[in-house]
């Protein structure tokens, strides 16, 4: 629609060199079409009444072999940061000559700033690759940015969009309609600012309790995170079958058995770089790929880990990461599964792999940044060396890397056939065509501010993370509970003013006791970028913790509430004995926890993942198997009813 407004109101794209002009077919009204390529005739891939195959099939023959290469790599949106330090515009310079020089036409936004001004900046972008020698747009992506948890590289914050529980809540609701009413909104506010690609959902399973990405999964039980896998794909990209209209491209990670985490350490370290997962397991981790293949996902990322005990028929243990595995994206995603999308590798693969991202900075060091790679398994390989491999495996597109001279070199090495290349370069462009990028890729600002986080769209993702709480104890029917002088601990107290109570100090006044916990984690790998922010390690709750000291305080006075954010399954052995009610959370504001608390809106919950009761239950129970500790505390499915 914007670009209509651009064809009537001047018949130039916003300044650049590409001009609209009428097409001159016999006997059909004359359409404006965009001339992409400047040479003043409709040429078919500019022909938005063809199909995407055919347009595709005819811009690939125009390329270049650095032009087909380059959409091969996706690349980071280079941005500025502004005086308070956050990323809301773009490097125009350095992204041009991405763009320009390296024909880089696939892009993550890390943005963070008011939704109109993102807006602002995707065009930004476009303009600039349309004015490049055959117009191509750029596919922007974006890691999840509607959820509470956010951590470098995995997850972005709300900023401005509407707020919902993690995908974990999802999986304590179970509601397939909700997850695609989720994921339909999510679809609009991420089209109204100029991203077509959501790299997102995760369909690994979580078998192993003490893994940090749990949070953006759906849970550890594969027939029901692939239920809602499944929806969540329909709605962000607009159609049960495919890309719809205005849709925007999912891509399913991580294929597979990123969840079977050795010891919980995650592969974006060197230490994590292990997947337990074994033959008898496997099928229970691909089982919630599978309604995802189904709705037509467009694309699949592997996960980063080596699945070092998959011992199967035609697979040996495997020695690098699964980017690398032939038999994983090739034998089995393309051949028995019949997949038929892009194939896009997690971030930095490819990037050299030095005895620092192996073995973390020196004592004293401070870990930056720089150089990040995971590379594991090939770490002794050349850059070009590892492009080859990747893509021998069956990878069409290269995540986070920009590096199209190591691309080129590979080819020319006889690494890499030019068919081979052809054919990764056609399913990109055919994705790019069916999101409708060549012939619509602005948005308009002023939509987007007013689509992205209103009134509506906020409503009901509050309503959401209360109604997605579960309900662990609820001892003499303490809940729901009236307005009255409270203790508070984790909590603002502005918002328990604003639903009627008095927040005190002293807990000799109070009439009950509310407090916020999470699930405990340590970080005992400080000297890795990415471990020294993950949660890691043990889950429940020790001797001189502060906040079971606070609990075992307060409940020698009053009765205690205690809510729990669990990105993680807690274990609560030491907390149930002295909380009168305790309740779940997945993401969600003190404003939700209100409505929940008041009754005003009732929890509906089922835990997604059993609670261990001990850490030695953890260490006994397999990585790879779902619910398999012994005597859990809480058994998955677990939440009772909320009777007022």
């Amino acid at each position: 629609m914007f670009l209509r407004l651009i064809i009537m109101a001047g018949g130039v794209w916003l300044g650049s060199a590409a001009p609209v002009l009428a097409a001159t077919e016999s006997s059909k009204p004359a359409k404006a079409f965009v001339d992409l390529n400047h040479n003043g005739r409709l040429d078919p891939y500019e022909n938005r009444n063809l199909a995407a195959e055919v347009r595709a099939e005819d811009l690939l023959a125009r390329m270049s072999l650095s032009e087909k290469a380059g959409l091969m790599l996706h690349g980071t949106a280079p941005t500025v940061r502004n005086d308070a330090g956050i990323e809301d515009r773009y490097d125009i310079a350095k992204a041009e000559q991405l763009i320009r020089d390296e024909h880089v036409t696939s892009m993550i936004t890390r943005l963070t700033g008011r939704p109109e001004m993102i807006a602002i900046e995707n065009n930004r972008l476009q303009a600039i690759a349309r004015r490049t020698r055959l117009g191509i747009p750029i596919t922007i992506s974006s890691d999840p940015r509607h959820h509470f948890y956010s951590f470098a590289g995995m997850s972005s914050s709300t900023n401005g969009f509407s707020q919902w529980p993690e995908t974990l809540g999802f999986a304590a609701l179970r509601d397939l309609a909700l997850v695609r009413r989720f994921a339909d909104i999510a679809r609009q506010e991420y089209r109204a600012t100029g991203i077509q690609m959501a790299l997102s959902p995760q369909a690994d399973i979580a078998t192993e309790p003490r893994w940090h990405r749990i949070p953006g999964t759906f849970g550890e039980d594969p027939d029901t995170a692939g239920k809602l896998a499944g929806a969540y794909v329909s709605g962000f990209q607009g159609s049960p079958t495919g890309i719809g209209p205005n849709g925007v491209a999912a891509i399913i990670k991580h294929w597979t058995g990123y969840g079977a985490a050795r010891d919980g350490y995650d592969s974006h370290n060197s230490y994590g770089r292990y997947s337990v997962v074994k033959a008898d397991a496997l099928s229970l981790h691909i089982k919630s790929f599978l309604p995802a293949f189904a709705a037509g996902v467009a694309g699949v990322m592997p996960t980063y880990s080596i699945l070092g005990e998959l011992a199967t028929a035609g697979h040996p243990p495997a020695t690098a990461g699964a980017g690398y595995d032939r038999w994983l994206l090739t034998d089995l995603l393309r051949g028995q599964y019949r997949f038929g999308g892009i194939v896009l590798s997690d971030w930095g693969i490819t990037n050299p792999c030095n005895s620092i991202c192996q073995n973390g900075f020196p004592e004293g060091v401070r870990p930056n940044w720089e150089n990040i790679s995971t590379a594991w398994g090939v770490e002794s390989l050349t850059t070009p060396e590892r492009f080859a491999k990747a893509i021998d495996a069956g990878v069409d597109q290269i995540g986070g890397s920009e590096d199209l001279p190591a691309l080129l070199e590979a080819e020319r090495l006889g690494l890499v056939s030019r068919a081979r290349i052809d054919e990764s370069a056609l399913r990109i462009l055919v994705l790019k065509f069916r999101l409708g990028l060549f012939d619509e890729p602005m948005v308009d600002p002023a939509r987007a501010a007013r689509v992205v986080g209103n009134a509506a769209f906020l409503a009901v993702g509050r309503s959401a993370q209360a109604r997605s709480v579960v309900l662990l104890k609820n001892e003499a029917g303490l809940l729901p509970i009236r307005p009255c002088p409270i203790w508070l601990r984790g909590i603002d107290p502005a918002v328990a003013r604003a639903h009627g109570f008095t927040p005190v100090d002293d807990i000799g006044k109070a009439c009950m006791a509310l407090i916020r916990a999470e699930t405990p984690y340590q970080r005992p790998h400080p000297n890795f970028p990415f471990g020294q922010m993950m949660h890691e390690g043990d889950l429940d709750f020790k001797e001189g913790d502060a906040t079971l000291e606070a609990i075992r305080m307060t409940s020698q006075h009053v009765p205690t509430i205690v809510d729990i954010a669990m990105d993680r399954p807690a274990i609560l052995t030491n907390v149930a004995p002295l909380a009168k009610a305790m309740i779940v959370n997945f993401g969600q504001s003190d404003d939700a926890l209100f409505d929940v608390l008041t009754g005003k809106v009732r929890p509906a919950g089922k835990l997604p993942f059993e609670l261990p009761r001990s850490m030695e239950a953890v260490r006994a129970q397999r990585s790879d198997l779902p619910a398999d500790s012994e005597n859990p505390l809480y058994p998955i499915g677990f939440g009772l009813p909320y009777r007022p």
